[in-house]
């Protein structure tokens, strides 16, 4: 402890500045985490724009020669089916994640507002399932979705993906203990009921835990491959993350297209995480901190 506070001192009003040593050690650590995450992207993105004689000749982190190369993009927009994968991706997420947000508000509402026998318990049994891998799960959830006669159709993957999970109902949890109960009290005795009082009090105050969660169940279903392949086999049920699948096999694979392909499908989720990162943040931080 006292060798640490060599490297700091006390300014006026009691905030601690890092001496030098310590910021120029920050900024190291910075640059090199940066760099291991940068790393494979520029690999990927270079060998995207390189011929496949190319590619087995070149080196990984060797630039291409010439960025004007889009056979690769080419092929991955007509072998992968690229316009199809957005379209069946696109289905997934709108109705998933409306049908998902919603049933988790209302789970949220109803654990939140009303005090009931086995309420502590029914909010332990969300927890239950996190402590189980998904893997274990595979086959009973395969042999429900046969039963169901919903294999190899879409509704195969929004069943599942509706599913209410901790992280959801954690979130509208703590903005619905935020709401003053004194607010449903007053609706109700001016005669509305607890579905009005549900879309009218809390829908409007859990926007901010909507559009974090929102964000993440659309990113998680972008990037979701083992369900979509497991459930959705039918080659005209392609998705952006099963696309990949066409263009690798067990005796060749054909690494520059498929890194096009990855690029291609990793645009559309930089552009919405740069647009929507304020909202993953402040959503988190203000559920996770009680008043």
């Amino acid at each position: 402890m006292k060798s640490l506070s060599k490297h700091k001192k006390l300014i006026s009003g009691g905030y601690e500045v890092e001496s030098p040593i310590l910021r120029t050690f920050n900024y190291v650590l910075l640059i090199i985490i940066t760099f291991i995450v940068l790393c494979p992207i520029y690999v990927v993105f270079t060998a995207s724009f390189k011929s496949n004689g190319e590619y087995m000749k070149s080196g990984a982190f060797s630039l291409p020669r010439s960025f004007f190369y889009f056979d690769n993009y080419k092929t991955v927009l007509k072998q992968g089916q690229l316009a199809l994968a957005y379209a069946n991706t696109l289905i997934l997420i709108i109705v998933s994640v409306i049908l998902s947000v919603m049933m988790a508000a209302m789970v949220a509402y109803a654990l939140g507002r009303f005090k009931f026998k086995g309420r502590k318990f029914l909010i332990v049994l969300f927890f239950i399932p996190t402590l189980i891998p998904s893997t274990l799960t595979q086959v009973a959830t395969f042999t429900l979705i046969s039963k169901l006669h919903v294999f190899n159709t879409l509704w195969s993957c929004i069943l599942i993906y509706i599913g209410t999970d901790i992280v959801q109902i954690y979130l509208f949890l703590q903005f619905v203990e935020k709401i003053p109960y004194s607010l449903d009290e007053s609706a109700l005795i001016e005669g509305a009921s607890y579905f009005r009082v549900f879309r009218s009090i809390i829908i409007p105050q859990l926007k901010p835990a909507m559009a974090t969660v929102i964000i993440l169940k659309v990113l998680g279903i972008y990037n979701d491959m083992l369900n979509q392949n497991l459930y959705m086999p039918k080659s005209s049920l392609v998705t952006v993350s099963t696309a990949l699948l066409s263009f690798s096999n067990d005796r060749n694979s054909q690494w520059n297209v498929m890194s096009a392909g990855v690029i291609a499908i990793m645009i559309p989720t930089i552009i919405l995480y740069l647009f929507m990162q304020k909202f993953i943040f402040a959503g988190i931080t203000e559920g996770a901190v009680k008043d």
